[in-house]
């Protein structure tokens, strides 16, 4: 019954992934290679914010909350946008497809670095756990977020958006960029 567990969590976190690229239709597009340079660059990314975080900002045991250093540590994110709007400058496909492939291909990269290995050794454990089943819904969620970040640096990007339409972009991505903060 375990590995049941396992396989319903798998296919709770990533049927939605796999539904957005073909409801999408990136697969008219070829935008599998596409969705795999956004993978891979999620990695790139997530490699060098942990250099800098191991470097710049070293673990503090107080218990009460830095709030510069949580800002600066929240800062370190502003690397995922980079990170998007790179990919982004890369991908020769319409405006659309372009922020769709990055987005599944970012969020699926995530999906496998932070979530696939708790899935493996937790959810086939000898014991049932709504931990995973939470897990996977946020996963979901992350997608979502992943979507909405990459159209925002997609409509960022973009050279015939009124400026005043700019801001208010830059204000919803940083928005994103600075959710952890917000939320404690």
């Amino acid at each position: 019954m375990t590995f049941f567990h396992f396989i319903n969590c798998m296919a709770l976190s990533y049927a939605p992934h796999a539904i957005t690229y073909k409801a999408a239709n990136l697969g008219e597009y070829s935008a599998h290679w596409k969705c795999v340079q956004a993978g891979s660059m999620y990695f790139l990314v997530q490699f060098v914010k942990m250099l800098v975080l191991a470097t710049f900002f070293p673990e503090t045991d107080n218990d009460s909350m830095d709030v510069v250093g949580e800002l600066l540590r929240c800062s370190v994110d502003l690397g995922d946008l980079v990170g998007l709007s790179l990919i982004m400058g890369q991908l020769t496909v319409k405006g659309p497809i372009k922020f769709t492939s990055a987005a599944v291909g970012w969020a699926t990269a995530e999906f496998m670095m932070t979530r696939l290995l708790p899935f493996w050794t937790g959810a086939r454990g000898t014991e049932f756990d709504w931990i995973y089943i939470q897990m996977s819904l946020e996963t979901n969620i992350l997608l979502i977020q992943h979507i909405v970040t990459a159209a925002l640096v997609w409509l960022y990007q973009r050279r015939d958006l009124a400026q005043p339409y700019r801001y208010v972009a830059l204000v919803l991505m940083l928005i994103c960029v600075y959710r952890p903060l917000i939320i404690q």
